[in-house]
């Protein structure tokens, strides 16, 4: 169930990163209010997370997969360019994160 609460607590923070760009400076109301609520929901599952997954585990994990997923849907829907450099770290966080998921005793 750790790992559900996680991935909410990803989901949550993506929605609400996202949702930053589209408030215009928290100017409109909609927007705002998902950027508020997404990131209350993010820390609550985090908190959830906490509770058996490691802390610099759990942090790495959401961290690394919300910079992939903002960074594709800032190139899906908001046009942001990206550049062979930026793949490459991206390419590199996502890599990262599955070595500790598939190699690491710490995320036991």
């Amino acid at each position: 169930m750790n790992w559900l609460y996680l991935v909410i607590a990803i989901v949550a923070e993506v929605i609400a990163t996202t949702s930053l760009k589209a408030s215009d400076g928290f100017t409109k109301l909609l927007p705002s209010l998902i950027v508020v609520v997404g990131y209350g929901c993010t820390f609550f599952f985090l908190s959830l997370t906490l509770r058996t997954i490691p802390l610099g585990v759990a942090y790495a994990i959401w961290s690394g997969v919300g910079v992939a997923l903002v960074t594709a849907i800032a190139w899906v829907f908001y046009g942001q360019k990206l550049d062979l450099a930026a793949m490459v770290g991206i390419g590199l966080i996502v890599a990262g994160v599955v070595v500790l998921n598939a190699f690491s005793r710490a995320s036991a």
